[in-house]
C-alpha cells in the first residue's frame, strides 16, 4: 500500500525526542546509508563484529553491539549479568530458576514507555528497591547488597528524581568499592562519550539524540559484552537489528555532534511564546531541562480561576486537532506544560500559538 493511502495526521513535535510520535527525523545521508545497507547481502556476525568496532571508538569503550533498540540493550545487559559465561544457562534461561538481583534506587524505576523492572524482568533479573521516591543514600544501596546481586542499574534521565539522590559518581564509586558491575542507561543523553570512565556497560538509544534510525547500543568492557552474545541466539534473537538499521546508525554516529541546537536558536523560538502572555491567566517561562542539559524549554503555566479550560484540557485538545500537536504534558494536571523547541520550526510555532488562542478563546 502507497504511504500516501494511510492518510496520516501531521504532527508538531514540541515534546522532545520521545519514542510516541517517532522519535526523530533523519537526515538524507543517514538514509542513504540505510539504503545502501539493504540493498546488500553481508555475514551478519561479521557485520555486527566490525560495526561494534567502531561504535566502541565514539563510545570510548573496549566493546560495543548495535541492537534494535535502547530497551533491547537494557535486556540483553542482564541477561548478560544474569547468565555470565554460563552458555548453557543463556540457552536455558526460560526454564531455570533465576535467582539473581539487580539493585535500583526507586527514584528510577521510571516509565519510559515502558516500565524499567519490566525490562530488566526479561533479562531474568529481580529488581531489588532501594530507597524512597523522596531520597536514597549510599549506605542504604551497600546495606540491599547479598549474594545475589548481580548488578546495580542506574539510569541517568530527567524523569528520575533528581533530589537526595546519589549521583552517578557516588554510584560508580560504590560499584567499583563492591567489585558489582555498573549499568548506566544513558538512552536519551546528548554526551555519548563520557560515561566510559564511570560504567561497565552503557545503554544508549540510536534514535534519539543520534537521530539515526531505530535502533540502540550496548557498550562497555569487552567481558561484559561477551556475556552478552550467547543471548543473541537465545533470548535476543527476538530482538535482533536489520543490517539497513545498523548502517544508518553507523552513518548517524559520524554525523553527530553533542552541541544540537544552540541555545539562542532555542531561544528564539521559545521567545516566540510570550505572545500569548496577551491572553488573560497564562504565564511563560523558560526553563533550563532538569538534569543540568542544555536544552531549554517554554513552561506555559494557565492560573484556572481566569482562563476558559485547564492546561490538561488544552493540551488534550493541541493532539487532536487536524495537525497533531504533542507538548511536554507531565504536569499538566497540575497547570502547566511545557514546549521543546529542537524539532521545531518557526512556522509550526506560529500554529502552535494560533492553535492555543483558537481553544482558549483568545
Amino acid at each position: 500500500m502507497s504511504v500516501t493511502k494511510m492518510d496520516l495526521k501531521k504532527v508538531i513535535n514540541a515534546s522532545g525526542k520521545m519514542s510516541i510520535i517517532g522519535v526523530s527525523t533523519m537526515t538524507d545521508d543517514v538514509i542513504h546509508a540505510m539504503e545502501v545497507g539493504g540493498k546488500h547481502f553481508y555475514e551478519m556476525e561479521d557485520l555486527q563484529e566490525k560495526s561494534g568496532e567502531i561504535v566502541a571508538e565514539y563510545m570510548r569503550t573496549e566493546s560495543a553491539l548495535i541492537t534494535n533498540s535502547a530497551s533491547s540493550a537494557l535486556v540483553l545487559a542482564v541477561a548478560g549479568l544474569i547468565t555470565e559465561n554460563d552458555s548453557f544457562l543463556a540457552e536455558r534461561m526460560h526454564a531455570e530458576p533465576l535467582h539473581k538481583e539487580i539493585l535500583l534506587m526507586k527514584g528510577h524505576m521510571i516509565d519510559y514507555g515502558a516500565p524499567v523492572s519490566t525490562m530488566i524482568a526479561l533479562g531474568g533479573g529481580h529488581v531489588r528497591e532501594v530507597g524512597y521516591a523522596n531520597g536514597c543514600r549510599v549506605e542504604q544501596m551497600e546495606a540491599a547488597i547479598n549474594e545475589n546481586t548481580a548488578g546495580i542499574f542506574f539510569v541517568q534521565s530527567h524523569h528520575c528524581v533528581q533530589k537526595n539522590m546519589p549521583t552517578l559518581e557516588q554510584v560508580s564509586q560504590l560499584a567499583r568499592r563492591v567489585e558489582l558491575p555498573l549499568i548506566v542507561d544513558i538512552a536519551a543523553e546528548e554526551d555519548i562519550s563520557g560515561y566510559s570512565d564511570l560504567a561497565d556497560l552503557i545503554i544508549l538509544s540510536g534514535s534519539k539524540a543520534l537521530e539515526g534510525p531505530t535502533s540502540g547500543i550496548l557498550a562497555g568492557k569487552e567481558q561484559y559484552l561477551e556475556y552478552v552474545k550467547p543471548h543473541l541466539k537465545g533470548i535476543g534473537r527476538a530482538m535482533k537489528v536489520g543490517k539497513e538499521s545498523i548502517f544508518g546508525l553507523l552513518q548517524a554516529l559520524e554525523t553527530y555532534t553533542n552541541e544540537g541546537m544552540s541555545k539562542q536558536n532555542q531561544m528564539e523560538l521559545l521567545n516566540q511564546f510570550f505572545e500569548l502572555e496577551n491572553l488573560v491567566g497564562v504565564k511563560v517561562a523558560i526553563h533550563q531541562d532538569e538534569s543540568g542539559r542544555q536544552i531549554y524549554r517554554a513552561r506555559i503555566e494557565l492560573d484556572e480561576s481566569k482562563v476558559k479550560h485547564d492546561a490538561l484540557y488544552l493540551t488534550q485538545q493541541l493532539k487532536q486537532g487536524d495537525i497533531a500537536i504533542y507538548t511536554r504534558d507531565y504536569n499538566a494536571n497540575i497547570g502547566y506544560f511545557d514546549i521543546d523547541p529542537r524539532a521545531l520550526s518557526s512556522q509550526e510555532v506560529d500554529t502552535m500559538i494560533a492553535r492555543i488562542k483558537q481553544i482558549l478563546g483568545g
